[in-house]
């Protein structure tokens, strides 16, 4: 027994990864940070200018592919690219994704038509899909945990930056130079971050010995997760959640899913390189931080879609940017990111802060479901600053958790992680769109009084069974005036129907705060299965552990196992 809890020991020490110099590290490290701006940026810096974008090219039919082309190529690349960087090295991906992603920028900005942007952000998300997962990956090459995570509360605070910078700048650049440089803006940053990885980065992650790669799991990820993502996607907006479309795309799904399942599982059974290790699950700390990640980003995405609607919907904050909306949220976020980082640092420990972390973002969703029609920005702001707390704690942690459990893993894990909190993306959007929109319409109607119902004609009530009513001016303008022409009542009446819509959509974002509530419920349940490995601190504390036989070589197995 002792031997093996060594042997499980000095394993540690093989993958506890080598030093760099401080040069080396923090050159590096600023390109990484860099690339991770550029790549989340794009997240969020595309939205404000859609509009602009579709009057320019006429594509107002194609208006969602815009954004699912990038979603589809980032998501299904994703995994692939991090078993790949695991086989081949980080740097030559690294630089590859990177490469992808510039000329994908290049030609979505001198895009011609809506058909050749579709085509170009799904090559920008070709691209896209290596940089951050990778970029994570990299972060657990250049530093031991416990150093990893001062990093990665860093790297947690960018995708808050993100949010807040992405809309805003959006925003600024397509009315006050072009909507084409939203796209253009990322080519001298990426240049500059491309020849700082290129001279001075060294060669990360460890290349296996025999390279074989996984073509026939490629292509089944690919067939299944198109179809699953096409599905939810669809699902509640485009088609009903029963269409033939969306059950076709679902049955695709699980046939091909089903078959990359089997296919990775005989793969690995015959000592093959598959892309995503059926065995990874075996791994109770893998597990578990996959199924937190899903379930947080699930309730936190749907929050932090939905709050933007409130504010100016019910509230009526004439801001047009969902940036300065959500700027309480992101800034409480990206500073309990860092702090958070910090305490694992100093403590070696993580179970602490990822329940305190849950607790808090449960008590912020329990806050969220007061929010009435009588609420104000000040009660919004404290329950963003609520939201920030909870969602910056379990920012970036579950990376560094999975990084420490599987260290000779870390591209395959890192992207696996980063695969899934997509997909809990992707359907929280759908599922949540459909309760706010299922419930909207019952309740605009309910809140009409019965004489108002009988008086304005069927085809003037249909005007206002869309809630986005609220975020047009130049639509309430239009209508507004309709009404006006039966005088005094007629303003009356459009006054009691915009209050209608204000109830109605209170009521449909209150039904999508519960059904956050509730999967934030059990993510705080599912947090205490959560098992702990203290971070390992260096080279010389691991090499120390081996002649011990106590919690080291525990730390050791659980990771291997």
């Amino acid at each position: 027994m002792e031997t093996a809890i060594k042997q499980a020991a000095s394993a540690a020490v093989e993958f506890e990864q080598p030093r760099y110099t401080k040069r080396e590290t923090l050159l590096t490290m600023l390109s990484v940070l860099l690339v991770m701006l550029l790549a989340s940026l794009d997240q969020t810096i595309v939205g404000t200018a859609m509009p602009k974008v579709i009057t320019e090219l006429h594509g107002f039919d194609r208006y969602t592919w815009v954004t699912t082309a990038y979603l589809l190529a980032s998501t299904v690349m994703v995994p692939i690219y991090g078993k790949l960087s695991d086989m081949f090295g980080r740097k030559p991906l690294f630089i590859f994704g990177l490469i992808v992603f510039l000329i994908g920028s290049g030609l979505c900005g001198a895009a011609q038509s809506m058909n050749q942007l579709i085509i170009f952000r799904g090559l920008q998300g070709l691209g896209a899909a290596a940089l951050m997962p990778i970029a994570l990956a990299i972060v657990g090459d250049l530093f031991t945990p416990r150093e990893r995570a001062r990093w990665q509360g860093i790297t947690g605070g960018v995708f808050g930056i993100s949010a807040i910078l992405g809309p805003t700048a959006g925003g600024w650049l397509t009315e006050h130079v072009s909507w084409r440089w939203i796209f253009y803006v990322n080519l001298p940053l990426g240049i500059i971050a491309l020849l700082t990885l290129v001279f001075l980065m060294p060669t990360l992650g460890r290349k296996a010995q025999r390279v074989k790669i996984d073509y026939i799991g490629s292509i089944l990820l690919v067939a299944g997760t198109v179809p699953l993502l096409l599905g939810f996607t669809w699902a509640g907006s485009q088609y009903a959640w029963l269409s033939a479309q969306v059950l076709s795309m679902f049955g695709l799904s699980i046939v091909f899913l089903g078959a990359f399942i089997g296919f990775e599982a005989w793969l690995e059974h015959n000592n093959g390189q598959p892309i995503i290790e059926p065995s990874l699950f075996k791994n109770s700390i893998f597990r578990i931080s996959v199924l937190i990640t899903i379930i947080s980003n699930m309730a936190l995405f749907g929050n932090i879609f939905f709050l933007p609607l409130f504010v100016q919907g019910v509230i009526g904050t004439s801001i047009t940017n969902s940036g300065l909306i959500m700027t309480p949220l992101m800034l409480t976020a990206i500073i309990c990111s860092v702090v958070a980082g910090q305490i694992v640092a100093a403590t070696g420990k993580y179970k602490i802060i990822a329940i305190v972390g849950m607790a808090i973002s449960v008590l912020g969703g329990f806050m969220l479901l007061q929010l009435d029609i009588n609420s104000t920005n000040t009660s919004v702001a404290i329950d963003m600053v609520v939201l920030g707390l909870g969602m910056g704690a379990g920012m970036s942690l579950y990376t560094l958790i999975t990084q420490n459990a599987l260290p000779n893993k870390i591209g395959q894990a890192t992207s696996a992680l980063t695969f899934f909190r997509s997909i809990g993306s992707t359907i929280a959007l759908a599922a949540m769109g459909s309760v706010m929109n299922s419930a909207y319409l019952p309740a605009f109607k309910a809140a009409i009084p019965a004489e108002v119902a009988q008086n304005v004609p069927a085809e003037r009530l249909a005007a206002f069974n869309n809630p986005q009513i609220l975020l047009s001016p130049e639509t309430q303008s239009l209508i507004q005036a309709q009404f006006a022409q039966g005088g005094q009542q007629g303003e009356a009446l459009y006054n009691t129907l915009l209050g209608a819509v204000k109830y109605g959509l209170v009521d449909g974002i209150h039904h999508v705060f519960i059904f956050s509530f509730g999967i934030t419920l059990l993510g705080f349940v599912v947090v205490f299965f959560l098992k702990e490995i203290e971070l390992r601190g260096g080279r010389k504390k691991a090499e120390a552990q081996i002649e011990q036989t106590g919690e080291t070589g525990t730390a050791g197995m659980a990771a291997f196992h």
